[in-house]
């Protein structure tokens, strides 16, 4: 355990600087910290935010026998379930991938979790896929999370042509966000039976700017679980993982439409992902992008040489 992160009281806090000024560590500026210190094996600061971070190899001592005692006055260092038994709750986790990448498909996952499937999860590494930079550590995390007995999966791509419809249709980046995550739990719904427990809620991210756009894409048997949307939500085990699995998708698929056309797509919409597109129109021709990137990104106007449209202030749909 390298690190700690806890929210303190104002008593608390007061009780934390006195020892941090008392006994021994460097003291040391951090922005936006109240107080921070050092010693060898860790490090202590505390925010405006209230939020305290410890980090180094010797975190857990100091949590056990030093912050937990003489701080908190109570022992939460491996009784974080038992605190708060929603972390072990089973439940559906949903994610997506790709909705900001100009080439390749947008790919939505859910995952099923369980106390077990859980704490099979513990030391394994599995967070938000945003941070991690490694594709093929990507590939070594899903694999592990579709192998996990009583983990139970399912990932909905949606290709470029069919986006390109349900965009045309739709209007909006967040219908077909909420038409994909609902599939996807609709899905995994359909899979139920194999769910011990059952769950009892679906999370994913609050990409709208209601909770309703997701709420009214909802299917028949969506509509029977209790959808939380918040931000952040990838802070929970189960999206985290649904990240991961909607990631590994997206890399998968793009790696294959790279291999079909002859070229490399890159991610993103950036300087070099307008020279991809130009190089792949001149190519394969104009009429072959919709089969291969996201037609209402202003890239395509650059790519295609087409006079871009005035642009209008974006809110959440």
């Amino acid at each position: 355990m390298t690190s700690y992160t806890i929210k303190l009281t104002a008593d608390q806090a007061a009780a934390l600087q006195q020892i941090v000024e008392n006994e021994g560590y460097e003291l040391r500026e951090v922005p936006y910290a109240r107080f921070s210190g050092v010693k060898k094996d860790h490090n202590i600061t505390f925010y405006e935010s209230g939020k305290l971070v410890v980090q180094g190899k010797g975190t857990r001592e100091f949590v056990e026998f030093v912050l937990e005692p003489r701080v908190i006055q109570e022992a939460r260092l491996g009784y974080e379930t038992v605190l708060n038994p929603e972390l072990i709750a089973p439940r559906i986790g949903v994610d997506e991938s790709g909705k900001g990448d100009f080439f390749g498909p947008l790919c939505v996952a859910g995952v099923y979790v369980n106390e077990a499937v859980l704490a099979a999860w513990k030391d394994v590494g599995i967070r938000d896929s945003k941070n991690i930079s490694s594709d093929r550590r990507i590939a070594e995390l899903a694999e592990g999370i579709q192998n996990t007995p009583g983990c139970v999966w399912n990932v909905v791509p949606i290709g470029n042509e069919a986006y390109n419809r349900l965009h045309a249709s739709n209007g909006s980046v967040n219908r077909v966000l909420a038409w994909g995550h609902a599939r996807v739990i609709e899905n995994l719904l359909l899979l139920k039976h194999r769910m011990n427990p059952p769950p009892v809620r679906a999370i994913s991210d609050q990409f709208a700017r209601t909770e309703s756009t997701v709420a009214k894409a909802m299917m028949g048997l969506g509509r029977q679980i209790e959808l939380v949307q918040r931000h952040k939500a990838e802070e929970d085990m189960a999206v985290a993982a649904a990240s991961i699995l909607a990631r590994h998708e997206f890399v998968d698929r793009l790696g294959r439409m790279g291999r079909e056309y002859g070229m490399t797509f890159p991610k993103g919409a950036s300087s070099a992902v307008e020279a991809a597109g130009k190089a792949f129109v001149e190519r394969h021709g104009a009429d072959k992008l919709p089969k291969v990137a996201k037609m209402h990104f202003r890239t395509r106007y650059r790519v295609l040489g087409e006079p871009e449209p005035p642009k209008i202030e974006w809110r959440k749909s």
